[in-house]
């Protein structure tokens, strides 16, 4: 449904950085809109329409179903008709694609509302401002009256949920997306393999959740008999059945999912399942929590192929997140195979180890059409300047793999944009969502900015954008998640889509304050700080 944008976010750096549409926004009399719009333009009166409306839509990708439920929910009473002539009319005009394309115009006048863009995504983008802007009442649905050109700065904006670590289900993961396409929030990273627990059907390996789903952080060392047990009712994976329907819920909501598949570490589920996938865990014979895939036994890197196969046929997003993050180089340090296996291929560290397997991996899903995205060890530095990690000497991260840049010095960023790749800037010291509002504020969250100091213009636009990330240690429950992810999230919203020098604390406590009672009403802030 989005295949442009699709295509724009895979192979093309500098279309993702977004032009600027050089326009300025009047604070004055612009109705609360978030995140904030690069130009709004309003002249103080007033219009309404009838809550019975006629709707045109001649763009076909866009999903009507989910537009006449929004339409709804602002009170309208929408009936799609054909032809040019509504009361509300979704226009499609090339041109506004050649600057940016999610950009979009929406102008409301007392003849009606007309939402024109380039693309589908700027359509969906025009709607979600629309539901903004829209207030229903006994007579009618009133709006002001005036004009939005709005584009945003980053065409990556992502939330991330962990679902490994405490299995949430699709009613949970909906309505996150429904929140998310509301902010304009486009990307969802969806962590489904961790080691405590395997969170999607393979149909070649079944016992990856026969085995690995029966398990989560609050319960790492129980059997799966122990799990049975205690939950004899409950299912804590998707079957591919399941994904598939999470997929079309985005998409039609204008959202990407990238599903993040962890390679070499953070393994403990799969190789509870399969031990001769480990590299300490064949030799024990069972698995071994912290155990990392033993990549040098080519019958280990063919169950990733064939993992990735079913992947890469679930998510037509054509990028896959594989970790690379975090791994306990002791396992293969201590591995006979492994260690014999370096010394042949003259791989001098196992940070050297990690980068042969990743860009076989990433050569793997090129030759499918696949992007790779990995966090910021996959650059093969030693990015926490560890005294038992030794930084890559003879490997270099393949060419077209993306960098998310989460932990070390900020200046590691500039470092694999200077090496010519493409970054994620999820910067945890801002932008995760398990850590406490006394460590990451409102404020803090709103403050960040994905572009580093020093780069170039030309250079920050190898930026795709940015993601905040919902790790699932301490948010065994929905009401918890919501805990840690409302408002923050709208803040996040914002910093991926207004330029940093438009960006107003204060003028933003106005605009999220309509959200957060929305958020009240549905139920997701109960007890968190609000602003």
């Amino acid at each position: 449904m989005i295949k442009n944008l699709i295509l724009t976010l895979l192979f093309s750096a500098a279309a993702l950085s977004a032009a600027p549409i050089h326009a300025t926004a009047s604070a004055a009399n612009v109705p609360a809109i978030v995140p904030a719009p690069l130009t709004a333009r309003f002249d103080g009166t007033e219009a309404m329409l009838p809550r019975e409306v006629t709707v045109g839509v001649d763009d076909a990708a866009l999903n009507q179903s989910y537009l006449l439920s929004v339409l709804e929910e602002c009170g309208f009473e929408p009936r799609i008709v054909s032809g040019r002539r509504a009361d509300i009319r979704f226009v499609t005009d090339k041109g506004l694609a050649r600057e940016n394309n999610e950009r979009y115009v929406l102008h409301l006048d007392d003849r009606g509302i007309t939402a024109s863009a380039g693309t589908t995504a700027g359509l969906l983008n025009a709607l979600q401002t629309l539901r903004q802007v829209v207030t229903a009442d006994a007579e009618g649905v009133r709006y002001a009256c005036g004009e939005v050109d709005d584009a945003p700065r980053y065409h990556w904006r992502a939330y991330m949920l962990d679902e490994s670590r405490h299995f949430q289900g699709m009613d949970m993961v909906k309505r996150l997306l429904d929140e998310m396409a509301r902010l304009k929030m486009n990307v969802f990273h969806w962590h489904l393999v961790d080691d405590p627990g395997w969170r999607i059907e393979i149909r070649k390996y079944p016992l990856l959740t026969e085995i690995g789903s029966k398990r989560d952080f609050s319960h790492q060392t129980i059997t799966p008999e122990e799990w049975d047990r205690l939950y004899p009712d409950r299912r804590s994976y998707y079957t591919q059945r399941e994904i598939a329907e999470v997929v079309r819920y985005a998409a039609a909501r204008g959202i990407t999912i990238v599903p993040e598949i962890e390679m070499p570490a953070h393994a403990s589920a799969s190789i509870a399942a399969y031990p001769w996938l480990g590299s300490t865990s064949r030799v024990e014979g069972h698995g071994v929590w912290g155990d990392l895939y033993q990549l040098a036994d080519p019958k280990v890197e063919e169950f990733l192929h064939d993992v990735l196969d079913e992947v890469a046929a679930l998510f037509p997003s054509h990028i896959i997140h594989i970790g690379g993050d975090e791994a306990g180089f002791a396992h293969w340090q201590n591995s006979a195979e492994v260690t014999a296996f370096m010394q042949e291929h003259n791989l001098p560290t196992c940070s050297d180890m990690q980068l042969w397997a990743i860009n076989r991996m990433s050569a793997y899903l090129a030759s499918k059409g696949v992007r790779m995205i990995g966090w910021n060890e996959i650059t093969g530095d030693n990015i926490r300047n560890e005294a038992h990690v030794e930084a890559s000497r003879s490997e270099r991260l393949a060419d077209g793999v993306i960098v998310q840049f989460w932990d070390g010095d900020i200046s590691l960023v500039n470092k694999a944009i200077e090496k010519g790749y493409d970054v994620v800037n999820s910067n945890r010291l801002f932008t995760y969502l398990d850590y406490p509002y006394e460590a990451i504020p409102l404020e803090k969250a709103y403050s960040f900015d994905p572009r580093p100091e020093g780069l170039s213009d030309e250079a920050a636009e190898r930026i795709l954008g940015t993601g905040c990330q919902m790790w699932g240690e301490r948010t065994p429950t929905r009401e918890r998640i919501w805990y840690q992810t409302l408002p923050r999230l709208a803040a996040y919203a914002e910093c991926g889509w207004t330029s940093t020098e438009r960006k107003d604390l204060g003028d933003f406590r106005r605009r999220v304050a309509p959200l957060q009672q929305l958020w009240r009403q549905k139920g997701y802030i109960v007890s968190q700080p609000v602003y």
